[in-house]
């Protein structure tokens, strides 16, 4: 059975120049560019060459998640203070790694379309950690619901697709995803009875496949 566990790729045009400043007189963390090459901008074991390491996110347990955490929510608080925005963060540990929420206020233009700049903001905010931690970050970032509402319509689409493989044996290739939706997708067949998935194709036309059980 094979899952995946997400990571994603960065889009650092979505962000603005003002993000990209160096450390501040206080010390925090510098807000730097992201690099859509680094090695932790695909991570999904559901192929073996893509998987991570999973001794990086277990190193220093549930205190460097909270670390993780606290680090980001500074780093996005100046942020929406550079942006002139308006929001709430909250900060929450979800199993083996760190979950950050911005909510509340007018944050569509933080989102993007199809969550595009929310993927780039993810990774400058992974990438603000990890120089602050030493350690490569796995930290889930949402705005506005956005990841919460497309985990639920994800895990319906999942749930169905896998009803219509167990039943007719037919292989279903689903529309392209980004690593998070893939993710999702993954862990709702992994729970289903008689089917199983796939990740195949490059970004950033990869996609699963549902396939019947062996």
């Amino acid at each position: 059975m094979s899952a995946s566990d997400n990571d994603t790729v960065a889009t650092s045009e979505a962000t603005s120049d003002a993000l990209l400043t160096s450390a501040d007189e206080s010390g925090d963390p510098a807000l730097p560019d992201a690099d859509p090459a680094s090695s932790d901008a695909v991570v999904e074991p559901v192929d073996v060459e893509d998987g991570a390491d999973e001794d990086d996110t277990d190193e220093g347990g549930d205190g460097l998640l909270v670390r993780e955490g606290d680090v980001a929510g500074d780093y996005l608080e100046r942020l929406l203070d550079i942006l002139d925005v308006d929001g709430d963060i909250d900060l929450d540990v979800e199993g083996d790694r760190a979950s950050v929420a911005v909510v509340g206020g007018q944050l569509k233009t933080l989102i993007g379309p199809d969550g595009a700049t929310l993927e780039a903001l993810q990774e400058l905010t992974r990438l603000a950690v990890a120089q602050a931690t030493g350690v490569r970050s796995r930290l889930m970032l949402d705005i506005g619901g956005f990841r919460a509402k497309r985990r639920a319509d994800l895990t319906s689409l999942a749930s169905e697709a896998a009803e219509r493989v167990a039943e007719s044996g037919a292989p279903e290739r689903l529309a392209p995803m980004n690593p998070f939706e893939r993710k999702v997708v993954h862990d709702v067949i992994a729970a289903a009875a008689g089917v199983r998935s796939e990740s195949e194709g490059e970004e950033p036309n990869r996609r699963v496949v549902v396939l019947p059980d062996r």
